[in-house]
């Protein structure tokens, strides 16, 4: 055994070409989706090649994440928290907290009592997710008094679409039609409307500001069409073994593969723990000297089996490709029966993270 780790390289060129695509034909400012840690490619960098490409919106999920990326990219660039802030958290520190209720408008309108001073924050409208936000009946009474949220500066009004990633669905409409009519009731501020696929929906879903997250990184935000962003993503882990088999040799766990052929079989250091899926076992391939090679047996803990016989023999120590050129996250995503974020959030620390074009 060689002992070589799986190199994770990721292009920050492309995902600050990628920014700049999608800025240059929104109407409104567009911020980033960095949580994750960067939707697993590392939220530092990318926040950093995101910044010097003009990026000045950022958000994160948690507050921890916010921390990190203010420490990277420093003051002034609005983060934003969109699960808000924990209690006990209401100094900030340079954060923005995303208020998904009107419980956290009182705390953070008592926050900015006790600062003696307005407070940033967004608002955010649940306009048919059903996860966070203002319901109906909190907009009502936000609309009847609207000092439920006096010493707040209201940045932005938010919300999240639910289907925007299938373009005919009837929920889109609806969504922007609710959205409408919730900031026509509330304290007037600029609004924040799409995500990636959001940005492709036409004019009806522009806003003040985007939120793209899963473009920035590659991921097709146009599913069904062609993907009009850069891929950003090589995954490329090492070969440990090289053995021959007779036919009718069964490998890895529950014998789930059998060789109907003497066959070569190349083992490598990848598995679940490192994000490379179980649900890809006998589903996918890996790409060895530009070709094809199918993924044999189950895909375990630490180890990956793929089928060599057809390839000029390969030493310990090559290179199997997982994801890059001919095999994207969403093909991967496709073969998992997943989507193109779980795979990139899922990859495991245990790869080298090589960041590249910053």
């Amino acid at each position: 055994m060689t002992g070589i780790e799986g190199v994770l390289t990721v292009d920050l060129g492309a995902v600050a070409a990628n920014w700049s695509q999608l800025a240059a034909a929104a109407p409104g400012d567009v911020g980033a989706a960095v949580k994750a840690d960067g939707y697993g490619l590392g939220a530092a960098p990318v926040a950093r090649a995101l910044l010097a490409a003009g990026c000045r919106h950022f958000f994160v999920a948690h507050l921890a994440e916010g921390l990190a990326v203010r420490e990277a990219i420093g003051p002034g660039p609005m983060v934003a928290v969109l699960n808000g802030f924990p209690p006990g958290a209401e100094g900030g520190e340079g954060l923005m907290p995303v208020l998904n209720g009107l419980a956290d408008a009182a705390a953070w309108t008592a926050a900015a009592r006790q600062a003696g001073r307005a407070l940033p924050a967004i608002l955010h409208v649940d306009t048919g997710m059903a996860r966070l936000g203002l319901d109906a009946g909190e907009v009502e009474r936000v609309a009847a008094d609207h000092g439920l949220l006096a010493g707040l500066d209201l940045r932005y009004v938010m919300t999240h679409l639910a289907c925007a990633d299938a373009p005919e669905h009837p929920l889109n409409a609806e969504q922007a039609r609710r959205f409408r009519a919730a900031c026509v009731r509330l304290p007037p501020a600029p609004r924040s409307f799409a995500n990636s696929a959001g940005l492709f929906l036409g004019p009806e879903f522009g806003s003040d500001l985007g939120r793209p997250g899963c473009a920035l990184y590659g991921i097709n935000p146009t599913p069904g069409r062609a993907n009009p962003m850069r891929q950003v993503v090589r995954l490329e882990a090492p070969i440990l073994q090289v053995r021959e088999i007779p036919a009718g040799a069964s490998v890895g766990y529950g014998a789930s593969w059998t060789a109907l052929r003497p066959s070569r079989i190349a083992t490598v250091a990848a598995g679940y723990a490192d994000g490379y899926l179980r649900a890809l076992s006998g589903r996918a391939a890996g790409i060895l000297a530009g070709r094809p090679v199918p993924l044999v047996g189950r895909v375990s803990m630490d180890l990956i089996t793929f089928d060599v016989t057809d390839m000029p023999l390969p030493s310990p120590g090559d290179r199997i490709g997982l994801i890059g050129p001919g095999q994207t996250p969403d093909d991967l995503a496709f073969a998992a029966g997943t989507i193109g974020y779980e795979i990139l959030t899922s990859l495991g620390a245990r790869y080298r993270r090589d960041h590249i074009g910053a």
